[in-house]
């Protein structure tokens, strides 16, 4: 059974934090998470769902976390978060991102950013409406001068 993947698109930095980040949504596929792996590359995360904290034992390597509200309102993030821990538990979260390090800092998600998590050709319709929204209304303002 193939897992699913998904796209994650910080919308008010306007830039994707990954392209293939695979949902760790059944009991065994958040307990395995990614142990096992060498590496994550970097287009490529866990959204682990429903989660309201992580763990990194067994996995080799550390990641940046985001913990995510219903919405995918970012609630908090953590940096290069080492392997072999238990990261803290936010009870208002409803899933945590696993990226790879440095994702947060060149993307500059900050706690409140809103993130917009869905299939590859959902993201390129929603891109291709917001592109047209915004084509809109610049026109709208330009007629209107």
């Amino acid at each position: 059974m193939e897992r699913r993947t998904y796209c994650v698109y910080n919308e008010t930095r306007e830039c994707f934090l990954g392209l293939r980040v695979t949902a760790a949504d059944t009991t065994f596929a958040r307990l395995r998470g990614l142990i096992g792996h060498l590496k994550l590359k970097s287009d490529e995360g866990i959204w682990v769902v429903p989660s309201s904290g992580v763990h990194t034992l067994g996995v080799l390597f550390p990641l940046d976390l985001i913990y995510l509200d219903k919405d995918y309102r970012v609630l908090h993030i953590i940096e290069h978060f080492p392997s072999f821990r238990i990261a803290p538990l936010r009870t208002q979260a409803a899933s945590v991102l696993q990226l790879p390090t440095h994702t947060i800092y060149s993307s500059q998600t900050q706690p409140e950013d809103q993130l917009v998590i869905c299939k590859a050709e959902e993201m390129e319709i929603r891109l291709m409406e917001n592109q047209l929204q915004r084509r809109t209304a610049a026109g709208l303002r330009s007629s209107g001068d």
